[in-house]
């Protein structure tokens, strides 16, 4: 008998910014940076059960996977309060199976560290940055992959200013690439060149982390404009364009001519992003946004930045 009633999770969804180094130019592939979000999250609950008891597809498919690795029972209940929605771009996937994962390592008392629970569902096998906003919210970048890599690692976290403003773009009429989709797109694009690698690895490392260390929302702003243009580009021949949704990319055009900066898709879209300084700014660019698209079924949101990562309460 366990001595809780239950243990809750909350598993934050990410903007993935873009990679590095997509084809291993340097010896490492990809690389990523990446922020969490204080919305939309992941929020599930476990409690005990005589069976197992769980309706999300997702979930229970994660559920086998780690009792199967840790030897412990399936015999739970997993109750699902949100969860981000699916391949728009904002880590769905990575967060269930950390939420999952993290509940059920505190649930047995396993002592397991995010890693060793990301290992166990096979995340971070391109990306890291959804492990590494899980551990600590925030700005993160990754080191992407050597040959012993088992996790990308985090090399660098920041947090983001109280006072910067996300604008998310949904179009929710499409979804981005995943699955057997994704994998094939990645095997059939060109050579990513070893310069832009380089010279993205160095507007990353002396532009943009400088930039949000010191608060400078305009610089950061045009780092990220810049790597996401460039790695837009290179997917371009897989999802039609630099963004994946022609309306999406004529928002963000729009909001880029009103002020907003650090403009782009995140992942495979089709949701885009850009970046404010400061609520009632961020308020009146959405307001003049859906004017605008009044008649195109796009939907607004501002969102801040997530400065802790995922959190795993046990309720006694």
């Amino acid at each position: 008998m366990t001595s809780f009633s239950s243990v809750s999770v909350i598993a934050p969804a990410r903007l993935h910014m873009g990679f590095l180094d997509l084809s291993g130019a340097l010896g490492r592939h990809f690389g990523s940076i990446g922020v969490a979000l204080d919305e939309p999250v992941t929020e599930l609950v476990i409690t005990p059960a005589k069976e197992k008891i769980v309706t999300n597809k997702r979930a229970e498919k994660c559920l086998i996977a780690f009792c199967e690795t840790f030897n412990v029972s399936t015999n739970v209940q997993i109750e699902i309060i949100s969860a981000i929605p699916e391949h728009i771009g904002l880590g769905s996937g990575t967060q269930m199976a950390l939420a999952v994962g993290a509940g059920l390592n505190a649930f047995y008392n396993l002592g397991l560290s995010v890693r060793d629970i990301a290992a166990t569902m096979d995340r971070g096998l391109r990306s890291g940055i959804g492990i590494g906003i899980f551990e600590q919210g925030g700005f993160v970048v990754d080191g992407g992959r050597g040959e012993n890599t088992i996790t990308p690692p985090m090399l660098a976290h920041f947090d983001i200013p109280e006072t910067w403003r996300f604008i998310l773009v949904f179009d929710q009429r499409g979804q981005g690439l995943h699955g057997q989709q994704e994998i094939h797109a990645f095997k059939n694009l060109p050579p990513f060149p070893r310069l832009e690698a380089e010279r993205l690895s160095y507007l990353l490392l002396m532009q943009a982390l400088p930039a949000v260390a010191e608060n400078d929302l305009a610089r950061f702003g045009e780092v990220i404009t810049e790597l996401q243009r460039t790695v837009g580009e290179h997917f371009s021949p897989a999802q039609g364009g630099v963004f994946t949704s022609l309306d999406v990319e004529k928002a963000m055009q729009f909001l880029a001519k009103c002020g907003a900066v650090a403009i782009g898709q995140t992942s495979w879209g089709p949701t885009g992003f850009c970046l404010i300084e400061g609520e009632e700014i961020a308020e009146g660019l959405v307001e003049s946004a859906r004017a605008a698209f009044v008649e195109i079924p796009l939907q607004f949101k501002i969102v801040s930045a997530r400065n802790q990562g995922g959190e795993v309460v046990v309720n006694f």
